[in-house]
C-alpha cells in the first residue's frame, strides 16, 4: 500500500498519522508512506524520529478575522493546494489520511482533484473545521468518540474506531507497584495524584499546586507531578523564593517530564491534567478518575467537549480555568481522594468508554475505502 498521511502543528495531529502508519507497515510490510506537514510544527522531530518521510508544503491556520496576516496566510494556504498536488502526483498513492487540522484543507482538496481516496481521522469529541468541511467528500471518517460522530451531520460513512495511543493498562502487582514507587522516590501509602500539563498552557495548574504545596494542603495525598520541560525551572525557581527545596518536599515529587508515564498512570488513585483528545483516551484504557481543567484557549473550545465524555458517564470532574484557583483544586481533590470506594468506581466508568482493537479497526476501514 501507498499511503499520504496530512498530519501537522501538534502531537494530538501527528501521533495518531504515525500510529496509524505503523499498523498499516505491520499488517503491510512493504508499504511506502510519506507524511505532509509544515516546516513549523513538531511533525519535523517526530515524523523522522518514527522513521518516515517527511515532505512540507506553506499551509496555514487561517484566523476568522480580517487581518493583512490572514489574507497572506490564505494566499499560501491557496498555493499549496498545488505542492500538496506535485506530491501526491509524484507518489501516486492509493490513499490519503488525514488526521485533521489545517493540513488537511489543502491535501484533501488536491486528493480529490486527483482522484484519490481520502479517510479521515477525528481525535476530539468536537469536531475540527477541515473534517467537518470534508464531511461529505471524505471517502470515510474514523472518530475517536461517539459525541463526535453525532456532531458531523450529513457526513458520510463515518465510523467510531476510537483514537490510537501508546499508553496501555497495566495489571500491576503490588511488587510492581512498589518498585515504581521507590523510583520516584515515593515512601507513603496515602493516595497518589498524578498531575501533568504539558511544556505550555499549563500556568493555571502550576499556581494552583504551587499555593497547595507552599501551604502543605496536600496532607492526605501525595503528589508525582510532570511540570513539563518548559516549565520546571521557572517553578523551582519560584519556590526557592518561599525557602521551598523542590527536591524535597513533603509527599511531593516534581519532574519535568514522566518518561514511564505507562507506569505511573496504571500506578496512581487520581490524575489532574488537561484535556486533550490522546489524554482522555489514556485516561479511559487506564481506567482512572480524573479531574479535567480544559485549556480555555483550544480551538472551539475542544477540550471542553472532550472531557464531557467521561464527566458524562461519572469517571471525571470537571474545574473550568476561569475557576480554578489552589482552593477549589484542593477540595475537589480531597473529596475525591477521600472516598476510596467513589475513585474505583469512577475508574470503571471511564474505562467504560475505552474502546479495544482501535488500530486494527483503523486498518480495517481503511482497507474497506481501497476495496
Amino acid at each position: 500500500m501507498k499511503v499520504v498521511i496530512a498530519a501537522a502543528g501538534t502531537g494530538g495531529h501527528i501521533n495518531p498519522g504515525i500510529a496509524i502508519a505503523n499498523k498499516i507497515k505491520e499488517k503491510e510490510p512493504n508499504s511506502e508512506f510519506i507524511f505532509i506537514g509544515t516546516n513549523r510544527g513538531l511533525e519535523n522531530d517526530l515524523v523522522p524520529r518514527a522513521g518516515y518521510e517527511l515532505k512540507t508544503i506553506d499551509a496555514h491556520g487561517i484566523e476568522r478575522k480580517l487581518t493583512v496576516k490572514n489574507v497572506k496566510n490564505l494566499y499560501a494556504t491557496y498555493k499549496s493546494i498545488g505542492e500538496a498536488k506535485k506530491i501526491l502526483g509524484e507518489f501516486r498513492p492509493d490513499v490519503v489520511i488525514g488526521t485533521g487540522g489545517y493540513i488537511c484543507v489543502p491535501v484533501v482538496i488536491a486528493a480529490k482533484k486527483l482522484n484519490i481516496p481520502v479517510v479521515l481521522h477525528e481525535s476530539n469529541a468536537f469536531p475540527g473545521i477541515a473534517v467537518k468541511l470534508f464531511r461529505k467528500k471524505a471517502d470515510k471518517i474514523l472518530v475517536g468518540f461517539e459525541d463526535a460522530k453525532n456532531r458531523l451531520e450529513n457526513a458520510n460513512n463515518v465510523v467510531v474506531t476510537g483514537n490510537p495511543i501508546k499508553i496501555k493498562k497495566l495489571d500491576l502487582g503490588e511488587a510492581e507497584k512498589t518498585k515504581i514507587k521507590n523510583e520516584l522516590g515515593i515512601k507513603t501509602s496515602k493516595p497518589i495524584v498524578l498531575v501533568f500539563g504539558g511544556s505550555q498552557g499549563a500556568q493555571s495548574i502550576n499556581r494552583s499546586f504551587m499555593e497547595i504545596i507552599v501551604n502543605k494542603k496536600n496532607k492526605n495525598y501525595q503528589i508525582v507531578w510532570a511540570a513539563g520541560p518548559g516549565q520546571f525551572d521557572e517553578i523551582k525557581n519560584k519556590l526557592q523564593e518561599v525557602n521551598v527545596d523542590i527536591n524535597h518536599i513533603e509527599n511531593v515529587k516534581i519532574v519535568p517530564y514522566i518518561y514511564n508515564m505507562e507506569e505511573v498512570m496504571n500506578m496512581c488513585d487520581l490524575v489532574v491534567c488537561r484535556s486533550g483528545a490522546m489524554t482522555i483516551t489514556e485516561v479511559s484504557v487506564v481506567g482512572k478518575p480524573a479531574i479535567f481543567i480544559p485549556f480555555p484557549y483550544a480551538t472551539e473550545n475542544h477540550q471542553e467537549y472532550n472531557a464531557r465524555v467521561l464527566e458524562k458517564v461519572g469517571a471525571a470532574k470537571i474545574i473550568l480555568d476561569k475557576d480554578l484557583n489552589s482552593e477549589s483544586l484542593e477540595s475537589t481533590i480531597d473529596a475525591m481522594v477521600s472516598d476510596k470506594n467513589e475513585l474505583i468506581q469512577m475508574g470503571k466508568n471511564a474505562s467504560k468508554v475505552a474502546m479495544n482493537n482501535v488500530e486494527e479497526n483503523i486498518y480495517k476501514e481503511i482497507k474497506k475505502v481501497l476495496k
